[in-house]
């Protein structure tokens, strides 16, 4: 296969076969399952590396932020920094593989994920909490570039193996989960005396490795479809007038909010009631684990039920999840609970994806979902510094309070979403 790699992750607007010519108008694509297998299979390999970064920033970035930060306030500010990174890099890493394709793009996320663990693993030897906080803000631009591979891994791919790809790279933040927790327990000390140091120095290693991983992904360039050349696209003050779309938005930002309210805390929590930190990343695995595992089951249930349906279920898990937390601060206390909460995450935040995606036509595609993610990755920098806030002024029991002010807010945009349809419905049978 020759050409030059494309950045726009565009699939087709007509279904075709593999290798079957293109009919007119529909904008050049390639099909070619052979190579959507293969980048499929690469890209998995891909996320399990970069999926066992992030769980080592999650599980002990909290705990060396409390170590270094001058107040245990600020213990989240590397969570925070991280999320912001990713929340300013996702545009201009949309915007650079458009310009220079898929590898060239993956091969700089991995380049400032090594270079970013590495700056960790300093900051940890010179206790420098400002260092730390620069390191994982630039392993948030790492994780903005990794959002892209499940999208890569369906650019050439059929829609009948399209589904397909995804699951493949979605499998592959699942390998990751499994693995984590044995890599963070026997690379603690690998850098004694400086805790957490071999934490990230292993997760450099590996970023590195997914360096080379990512540069063998090959993604033709094609062309944009002709509804992006052409379709006339609505402004986005005019997009955000659609109660689905209003309704998405939000269910997105607190979906992920919520999660990361108290996942970023969990670590310090379950320090502070005597837990170890190999048991906080055995919780923080299983709670991945329910993140990503039920993703081969949402779509059909989406499809089945609705997404508003299956997005209110979510919401529902997340609120048992705060009152098992509240229940007490047993070890099965936080496993239970963040099981379900990554459940509940699941099901609410691919409901909210998905009602995105059906509201906006394909040349809106950009600034719809752009400023979807932005919104996300705002509401998770916030959660991030809030949640060390809340832990160090009001415990664990404050941090799980605050998911009910946000759970109202959920329950409300989804009434207001059904009452909308209500009357739509009612004013076409009226017609």
């Amino acid at each position: 296969m020759t050409g030059r790699e494309d950045g726009n992750g565009v699939a087709p607007s007509v279904a075709v076969e593999a290798g079957a010519p293109l009919p007119p108008g529909a904008g050049g694509g390639i099909v070619d399952d052979d190579l959507a297998r293969r980048n499929a299979l690469v890209l998995a390999v891909a996320q399990a590396l970069f999926s066992l970064a992030s769980i080592t920033l999650f599980t002990v970035g909290t705990i060396a932020g409390d170590m270094l930060a001058p107040h245990p306030r600020w213990a989240t500010l590397p969570i925070t920094t991280y999320v912001a990174g990713t929340a300013l890099a996702t545009w201009p890493a949309a915007w650079f593989m458009q310009v220079t394709g898929r590898r060239a793009g993956f091969m700089t996320g991995t380049f400032l994920g090594a270079l970013a663990l590495a700056l960790a693993v300093l900051a940890l030897i010179r206790a420098d909490f400002t260092l730390f906080c620069i390191a994982t803000f630039l392993q948030g631009a790492y994780q903005a570039f990794a959002q892209y591979y499940r999208f890569a891994a369906a650019d050439v791919a059929s829609p009948a193996f399209r589904p397909k790809a995804i699951s493949w790279v979605l499998f592959g933040a699942i390998a990751g989960a499994l693995v984590g927790p044995i890599l963070i327990r026997y690379t603690k000390d690998l850098l004694a005396p400086v805790s957490f140091a071999g934490n990230f120095a292993a997760a450099a290693a590996i970023t590195a490795v997914a360096f080379l991983v990512v540069a063998l992904v090959k993604v033709p360039r094609e062309a944009r479809t002709a509804e992006e050349e052409g379709g006339a696209a609505r402004p986005l003050r005019e997009i955000l007038r659609q109660p689905r779309y209003i309704t998405a938005v939000l269910g997105g930002m607190l979906a992920y909010g919520m999660m990361n309210l108290l996942m970023t805390s969990t670590p310090l929590a379950m320090l502070s009631c005597g837990f170890t930190v190999t048991d906080s990343s055995w919780v923080i695995q299983w709670h991945v684990l329910a993140m990503f595992a039920p993703s081969f089951v949402t779509g059909a249930l989406i499809a089945r039920h609705g997404a508003p349906r299956i997005m209110a279920i979510g919401f529902l898990l997340m609120a048992v999840s705060g009152l098992v937390h509240l229940a007490g601060q047993r070890f099965e206390n936080f496993g239970f609970g963040l099981v379900l909460l990554g459940l509940g995450w699941n099901f609410a935040f691919i409901a909210a994806t998905t009602m995105v995606a059906e509201s906006h036509c394909p040349s809106e595609r950009a600034k719809a979902q752009g400023f979807n993610d932005l919104m996300v990755f705002l509401a998770v920098a916030a959660t991030s510094l809030a949640s060390g806030q809340l832990l160090a002024t009001f415990g664990w029991t404050g941090v799980n309070l605050a998911l009910v002010p946000m759970l109202v807010v959920a329950a409300l945009a989804l009434a207001w979403h059904a009452l909308h349809l209500r009357r739509a419905a009612a004013a076409a049978s009226g017609e």
